[in-house]
């Protein structure tokens, strides 16, 4: 009586040790697509129009397991890198008034806690370092896929994200006494390449 008890004992440890095994295997590692992401910000100019600009420069890696329904994203970016389409304006951005490039030159995102829906991440919290200064902040996706790239010959994951932050939080406080806003909505378009 005891061996077919101990049997399936047995037989029940060994599947949840393959299903662990299993839904380990499921994680993978992404790296960032640098020609499909970039991160944007807009941020109010006195009610007349919207200033914007882009990143160019960055680099990441993000970890998803889509069984466990977990992920890791980190992604630098390089301040010098700034491009708003005006080359003066891009010079003003990164001295000292306003992000500091020489003293502070990359910002950072480092997310852990994802939010799925079904097979789609609906969003991804973490903390942004921007000028030397961390806050919690939640990127809501707008869209979310993942995809067998024909080019590549590999699976590649991305999505659109948005987040607002008060740039003051980050000591970038440069116009608030002249009224320029200082709520900032940044888009971050990012693509990553299953390894």
């Amino acid at each position: 009586m005891q061996r077919p008890f101990l049997t399936a004992l047995a037989t029940a440890a060994a599947s949840i040790v393959l299903a662990a095994g299993s839904a380990h295997a499921q994680s993978a590692t992404y790296v960032v697509e640098p020609t499909h992401t970039f991160a944007t910000f807009e941020i109010d100019h006195f009610g007349a129009a919207v200033n914007r600009g882009r990143f160019e420069k960055k680099e990441g890696t993000i970890t998803l397991d889509k069984a466990a329904k977990t992920g890791k994203v980190e992604i630098t970016f390089q301040i010098s890198s700034i491009s708003t389409g005006v080359a003066p304006f891009d010079k003003h951005l990164q001295s000292a008034d306003i992000f500091d490039a020489a003293k502070f030159p990359t910002a950072t995102f480092v997310g852990d806690k994802f939010t799925w829906n079904g097979d789609k991440v609906s969003e991804v919290a973490g903390t942004l370092t921007l000028k030397g200064k961390a806050q919690p902040v939640t990127f809501k996706a707008k869209q979310f896929n993942c995809y067998q790239s024909p080019m590549l010959k590999r699976e590649v994951c991305g999505g659109d994200f948005e987040t607002t932050i008060d740039r003051s939080a980050f000591g970038v406080d440069y116009g608030l006494e002249y009224g320029f806003a200082k709520n900032v909505r940044i888009l971050a378009q990012i693509e990553a390449v299953k390894q």
